[in-house]
């Protein structure tokens, strides 16, 4: 489980904010658990019952370290929804029945769910999609909560549904609790601002108990919370044969998806904005097993909380000890201390709900979205549209194809690789190019060949963090932007996530390379300070010196990098052409040449044509890996050509001194490096063909005998 890293590297400074915060997310859970657990069609009780066992398990499979789980606006809404198209009664022995089924089954789901890895479906979602939903969701649980400030009851339903809901109950206001729950609404704002980190939620919460002991709350018509009877949730079964299976299926499908879309965006918003990951697939495992206790429990299905979340951040929370907290709390809470609830004032609650809900909004982003990329502000302002105005089924089939809309892009994973140094050249090449291109020491160079946007910004944060992990002692990354010429808010989201990251490992960042533009969209997108602070440079060459390294640059493992004179660059660089235009499919290639040169040579019997081979970018190394290869067929061309296989092969040494011949010529410098890949080669034939080896050497001591004294030719075997 999840919880043993936690605990193994859990960091004593975190533990009063932990045990604070999840005593606070305890006592938040009191009203939001009790009013969701009626609009899901069950006793208030159900929903603290609800913030017990789900919450912990839940906390021990997260891989968040702050998200909290709990009885949630979305699948209360749907279930309750689902139990007025069965005809069954809020609150009725049925309900108390069939609730925990449609539960069950939603665990189902979501297991399905992990087991086929659709958690990774929520990269495609671009930032102003998931800052759009989460305020529309935090939008529709504030105009859910308004009446409660008024004296009435939460509102449920779509938009003109809420909004009919306020204007009823402001007909019937009750200023008494209006005043307190604007008052105490105030003071959270306030000290929200100006001492984020002391925990006023608590002090309002007391601070109501008490105003209903001294003062006549009542009589004044400010609502309690109902008293709860002591005592935990009974575990059961759920009677699976309630509710026609087809019917259970199409209702917990719809339930599961919302959890799976609504909890995963939440989840990735928060791990985005504060710098960490989550595996997005453990994820929904967590909920699965959340959702299981929730049923064995006789509880709603159990959702993400944005709310709590938002809460949890506001007063430092850092780990998942705060559910654990909270879960444990809740126990004490229902064995010794329901009689504290019925003290409690719904306006002081409501107040500090809607507080938290605030500050968990999303709206500055649309002001970024405007002013960067005004042509996003649809996905934005859509998806606030599906989270208030539409909340039903249907919600969930539209809203599901918009979290999905890919805004006309293509999702691919797009080309990439990290680059190093061939000693003693002064051009950064792929790695992955050949064995003689070789990293700086302690700087990885990556180039990603493609816009960055949404749905690829996680594949160059991850690439670049995985390849760091590999290596250890990395001081600077520099990003080759030469194939970017635009990205996105969710893009520059992801920039600064990284950037971050690596300062605080102090690793330096660089961003190489690009066009002049991406300057300008870097400023308006909110990251125009990596410039001022020297993180964006014209070229690599320019990032290296401003860490102090010049050429020749020190490589891993160090591999001598001294300068190679002129005519050495030309023939490195050259050598390898075969290997940098088929990289790994070098030796597959060849061979398919091959093939299709046999396959004419049937055809016009030219012999010669196949020595020098069908590619004309072949230089002298490429042709002695051709001759390598041609000699492993010389069976099948001495039946296709007819000629005697001695003389073929007698023709095929003589080609190949004449490759030798050109490189000393050419190349002296590369005489005895032509002579040791000669001899590998040669092992490699003795394998391969061992009958086509013994020839060839018989072949080559023959002509040795004839030219005995000719030092050129000593030098090649």
């Amino acid at each position: 489980m999840i919880l043993g890293h936690t605990i193994k590297d859990y960091k004593r400074e975190n533990l009063l904010h932990d045990v604070i915060t999840g005593i606070i997310i305890m006592a938040v859970s009191i009203p939001i658990s009790m009013g969701y657990s009626q609009i899901a069609g069950l006793p208030a009780v159900y929903g603290l019952y609800g913030s017990v066992f789900p919450i912990i398990l839940f906390a021990l499979f997260s891989t968040s370290p702050q998200f909290i789980f709990g009885v949630d606006a979305a699948p209360a809404a749907l279930v309750g929804s689902a139990l007025l198209g069965m005809n069954i009664q809020s609150g009725s022995k049925e309900a108390l029945a069939v609730v925990p089924v449609i539960t069950f089954f939603v665990a189902l789901w979501l297991l399905a769910f992990y087991l086929m890895h659709a958690g990774k479906l929520v990269n495609y979602i671009s930032a102003p999609v998931m800052g759009g939903f989460i305020t529309g969701i935090c939008s529709t649980i504030i105009l859910m909560q308004v009446p409660k400030l008024m004296g009435g009851t939460a509102g449920t339903g779509e938009l003109l549904e809420l909004l009919e809901h306020i204007e009823k109950t402001a007909e019937q206001i009750n200023l008494p609790s209006l005043i307190l729950g604007i008052l105490s609404l105030v003071i959270l704002l306030a000290a929200k601002k100006i001492m984020p980190k002391f925990p006023m939620a608590v002090v309002m919460m007391a601070a109501g108990a008490v105003l209903t002991q001294v003062l006549p709350m009542k009589e004044w018509g400010i609502k309690t919370l109902d008293a709860v009877a002591p005592g935990l949730p009974k575990w059961s079964f759920p009677n699976l044969m309630l509710i026609p299976m087809d019917e259970v299926v199409t209702i917990s499908l719809s339930v599961a998806v919302v959890i799976m879309a609504e909890t995963l965006l939440a989840e990735n918003n928060f791990a985005q904005k504060n710098g960490y990951r989550i595996n997005d697939n453990q994820e929904l495992l967590a909920f699965a097993v959340g959702n299981l206790v929730a049923a064995l429990t006789g509880c709603c299905p159990i959702n993400g909380s944005v709310s709590r979340t938002a809460m949890g951040e506001q007063y430092q929370g850092k780990t998942q000890l705060m559910s654990i907290v909270a879960g444990l709390s809740m126990i004490l809470l229902l064995l010794f201390g329901t009689g504290f609830i019925g003290y409690l004032p719904v306006p002081v609650l409501t107040a500090i709900v809607i507080s938290a809900l605030l500050g968990a909004t999303e709206f500055e982003l649309a002001v970024k979205t405007v002013e960067s990329q005004p042509h996003r502000m649809f996905y934005f302002l859509g998806c606030i549209y599906w989270g208030i105005v539409t909340w039903n089924d249907q919600w969930c089939i539209d809203r599901n194809y918009l979290i999905f809309c890919r805004n006309g892009d293509t999702i691919i994973k797009p080309a990439s690789c990290f680059l190093g140094i061939q000693p003693g050249h002064k051009h950064f090449r792929d790695l992955a190019e050949s064995r003689q291109i070789h990293e700086i020491e302690g700087v990885l160079i990556y180039r990603f060949s493609s816009n960055l946007f949404f749905a690829n910004a996680g594949v160059l944060q991850q690439d670049i963090e995985q390849e760091l992990e590999r290596r250890g002692n990395t001081k600077a990354v520099i990003l080759d932007a030469s194939g970017i010429g635009s990205m996105d808010i969710t893009a520059a989201d992801r920039i600064e996530i990284l950037y971050k990251s690596l300062k605080e490992q102090g690793i330096r960042f660089y961003i190489t390379e690009h066009i002049a533009d991406l300057n300008e969209q870097m400023r308006k997108l909110g990251i125009g300070y990596l410039i001022e602070e020297g993180c964006v440079r014209r070229t690599i060459y320019i990032a290296l010196k401003d860490m102090g390294i010049k050429r020749p640059y020190p490589l891993e493992g160090g591999v001598d990098n001294e300068e190679r004179s002129a005519s050495r660059k030309r023939v490195d660089n050259r050598m390898q052409e075969f290997v940098w235009a088929f990289g790994s499919d070098t030796e597959d290639q060849i061979e398919r040449q091959i093939a299709q040169q046999i396959k004419q040579l049937k055809q016009n019997g030219d012999v010669e044509k196949l020595l020098h081979g069908s590619w004309s970018h072949m230089e002298a190394f490429d042709e002695d890996e051709w001759l390598e290869h041609l000699e492993e067929h010389l069976k099948e061309i001495v039946n296709i050509s007819g000629k005697d296989e001695r003389t073929l092969a007698a023709r095929f040494e003589e080609h190949r001194r004449e490759i030798h011949e050109r490189i000393m010529k050419e190349h002296p410098e590369l005489a005895q490096r032509f002579k040791e890949r000669r001899h590998r080669l040669d092992e490699h034939l003795k394998e391969r063909r061992p009958e086509v080896y013994d020839l060839v050497v018989s072949l080559r001591e023959l002509e040795k005998r004839k030219r005995y004294g000719i030092k050129k030719d000593e030098c090649y075997q």
